[in-house]
């Protein structure tokens, strides 16, 4: 029962059918994974993509959380004898995990605080007398004469009254309305609150040195800035609020008779109750709250970027140079064939200390024309525009001298170190120093971002906001289904990819990838995708999730080289049967095409070959271009083969540049100069622009303006707006 009526929550919070929901969660349940569900059951969730199939997930789950604790709670209750109809109500109807713990919090076992010292020392009656406010005539000091008790360290009045201010101070606190009140409170009219531990010392926190902005408006970027400000000891944060602009809401809430000779006392009580015990606590979990927020935004944005980052489209067809630049140490080259093996690799040293421009040259001019390279990519760290420099100026001399043509491009090298270390790098290249491989991946990153990619951890690839500040679970998570939804949405060749691109893929582990690779390294390549239940640890179960992800170009079937599902492969033979279409990629083109000629009714020829129309409308188009590629429509990377020096740019400057980054407060453009120049949220169009993921996605081709130049700080402003 309960089950339904989360589904009936789900589907309100999400604006879905119920139907849709119920089917996704037992989906889920059965072991299937997001990618198979909205690839090939859209039937059942009624063509929901992945991002409302992980919205159903991540619901049903705090639902079902928050059901097992809602138990839990009340079996403990229940068990001290504290569980009335009414309390049990209450508990029924929250939906919300903290409004669950607030009316717990009266019955969780304690620490020793100064209420329950108080009770030890028996003077719970006089609070409760006190509390309940029905003595009108004498005074406080009269009733608690009966509790004065030496003996219990209670050797006055005041001492009595003091401790039954503790018992009332803490009642009040863990009133489950009062925290809920108190916390819409700060919510609304609190104040984040930054000053400096020594403003006399300079950091990259100064703009929050003295610094106010309410709850309700702070943005996720400045709550993380100052977060980090607060943990490296620059900043002390806090949440400000008016306490009289809550505090008559308590008081109102106690005092029921304000003719008692307890309200001073109550007053009291409730006075300290608030300022020692509820707004710390209120204080803590907004906190809390806000960095959750912040954090959840960090990483949908750093999500956002991985995916554009993964998705960018390959370069076919190429020989490529990747260089590593650096300057001590010297740059590293490498060059690999369109294939994506290495040929040859140097180490070049134009930079200082060395400074032998003519030398690096010539090693270059060596390697291009040996391997016939088409393309440079230089990694964008240190050193990046100096050794752009060398490579377009190299470029301008083989072009004058007659030779063939070159281009370069900078590449985003972040995590080539981390791979160059790793496990994996040393497995490709065991005879390699870790210095040399490197500028490999930089070289490989530009024939395939998507393979090479995938074989760093995602936390490593540069493109977020605060990624090292944030919930490194939760970032871990949400990148790790970035890349798995990249790789499942583009495909990958079965009889060509790396176990660290296989693992990603529906249905497969990090285990049964590896059997993948060693399966084709001793029997070949697989001729059809039925093969792949010969790996061991593939079983029905896992090829039906992994098959229709996993291509082979060029094996027995050519559907084997589509999204279509092996499922649906008597479907689609009988669909081209009775079109009298060959079982080939050429003659599958017109297929579509001839059905909107003869204004074929889809949902009837769906029902004749036993199908869904989705489904039906998916083997459509994987017929019409068989082993299409998505990354292919993304768009294409800057070709350069001459270098722009920041003391060369001019405001007014209209230029091509690639977006590297997105964050909130605008996006950084690389247009070929030694600092990427930033694009301000304001300058990204003539309209507002609330979110510049709206806008532009990490891997564009845009065209900018200059509008500022800073030549002391190396800093371009740039704008959209041309």
């Amino acid at each position: 029962m309960k089950e339904a009526a989360f589904y009936q929550q789900i589907a309100q919070e999400l604006n879905l059918r119920a139907i849709q929901v119920s089917n996704t969660v037992e989906l889920l349940d059965s072991g299937n994974t997001v990618p198979f569900i909205a690839r090939y059951r859209k039937e059942m969730t009624g063509k929901l993509d992945e991002e409302q199939i992980r919205a159903i997930e991540e619901r049903i789950k705090y639902l079902r959380a928050l059901e097992e604790r809602r138990q839990t709670i009340l079996k403990s209750i229940e068990e001290q004898g504290k569980l009335t109809p009414e309390l049990r109500q209450k508990i029924e109807a929250t939906t919300k995990m903290q409004e669950l713990e607030d009316l717990y919090l009266p019955y969780r076992p304690k620490k020793r605080t100064r209420a329950t010292i108080a009770k030890e020392k028996g003077l719970e009656p006089l609070a409760l007398k006190l509390f309940a406010q029905q003595e009108t005539q004498g005074t406080v000091e009269e009733l608690a004469a009966p509790f004065v008790n030496p003996e219990k360290e209670v050797p006055d009045v005041e001492a009595a009254l003091q401790g039954a201010r503790d018992i009332i101070a803490e009642m009040v606190s863990e009133d489950a309305d009062v925290r809920k009140t108190v916390r819409e409170f700060v919510r609304q009219h609190g104040v984040v609150r930054s000053v400096a531990r020594d403003d006399s010392v300079r950091s990259d926190y100064e703009m929050y040195y003295d610094y106010r902005e309410p709850v309700k408006r702070i943005v996720p970027h400045r709550i993380l800035a100052i977060n980090r400000g607060e943990r490296e000891k620059f900043l002390k944060v806090s949440i400000e609020v008016d306490p009289e602009g809550i505090l008559p809401h308590i008081e109102s809430r106690f005092i029921t008779n304000p003719d008692a000779i307890a309200r001073d006392q109550l007053l009291m009580a409730i006075h300290d109750a608030f300022k020692r015990l509820i707004f710390p606590s209120i204080e803590r979990e907004i906190r809390n709250e806000l960095t959750e927020k912040a954090d959840e935004h960090a990483i949908q944005v750093f999500a956002k970027n991985l995916k554009n980052l993964l998705l960018q489209p390959p370069v076919r067809g190429k020989i490529i140079m990747g260089i590593d630049p650096g300057y001590r140490t010297g740059c590293k080259v490498a060059v690999i064939d369109e294939t994506g093996k290495y040929l040859e690799g140097d180490t070049i040293y134009p930079h200082p200390p060395q400074n032998d421009v003519f030398g690096a040259k010539t090693i270059l001019r060596r390697l291009i024309d040996k391997y016939n390279v088409d393309l440079i990519g230089i990694g964008n760290g240190t050193a990046s525009r100096e050794t752009e420099m060398l490579v377009a100026d190299l470029i301008k001399e083989i072009k004058a001298s007659g030779g063939r043509e070159v281009y370069y491009t900078i590449v985003n090298e972040a995590g080539a170190s981390v791979y160059s270390a790793s496990k994996v790098a040393k497995e490709e290249f065991p005879d390699l120093e870790a210095s040399m491989r490197g500028n490999i991946s930089i070289a490989r990153r530009l024939l395939d971002p998507l393979a090479e990619l995938v074989k760093i951890d995602p936390k490593h690839i540069g493109v977020g906001l605060y990624q090292h500040d944030v919930n490194q679970k939760r970032l871990g998570e949400a990148l790790q289904a970035v890349v798995e939804s990249a790789v499942n949405m583009v495909g990958v060749d079965v009889n060509t990819a790396s176990a660290s691109l296989l693992k990603y893929i529906s249905g497969l582990t990090a285990r049964t990838a590896e059997n993948i690779v060693k399966y084709r390294e001793a029997h070949g390549k697989f001729r059809t995708r039925e093969a792949l239940k010969e790996v061991p640890g593939i079983g029905d179960i896992a090829f039906q999730q992994a098959a229709g992800f996993l291509r082979i170009p060029d094996g027995d079937n050519p559907l084997d080289n589509t999204s279509i599902h092996p499922e649906s492969y008597p479907a689609t033979q009988k669909l081209l049967q009775k079109f009298s279409i060959e079982n080939y990629p050429e003659e599958w083109r017109q297929l579509k095409y001839r059905l909107k000629q003869q204004q074929v009714d889809l949902t009837k020829l769906a029902e004749e070959l036993g199908i869904g129309v989705p489904t039906l409308e998916d083997i459509l188009s994987n017929l019409e271009k068989p082993g299409r590629d998505p990354r292919e429509e993304m768009p294409g990377i800057i070709f350069r083969s001459d270098v722009l020096k920041l003391e060369d740019l001019r405001e007014g400057m209209i230029l091509q540049g690639t977006v590297r980054n997105v964050v909130d407060f605008g996006a950084f453009v690389d247009i070929g100069v030694k600092r990427d120049g930033l694009v301000h949220i304001s300058e990204m169009a003539d309209r507002f622009v609330k979110n510049p993921h709206d806008v532009v996605a990490v891997g564009d081709t845009v065209t900018v303006k200059v509008i500022g130049i800073d030549l002391e700080r190396g800093r371009v402003q740039l704008s959209m707006k041309v």
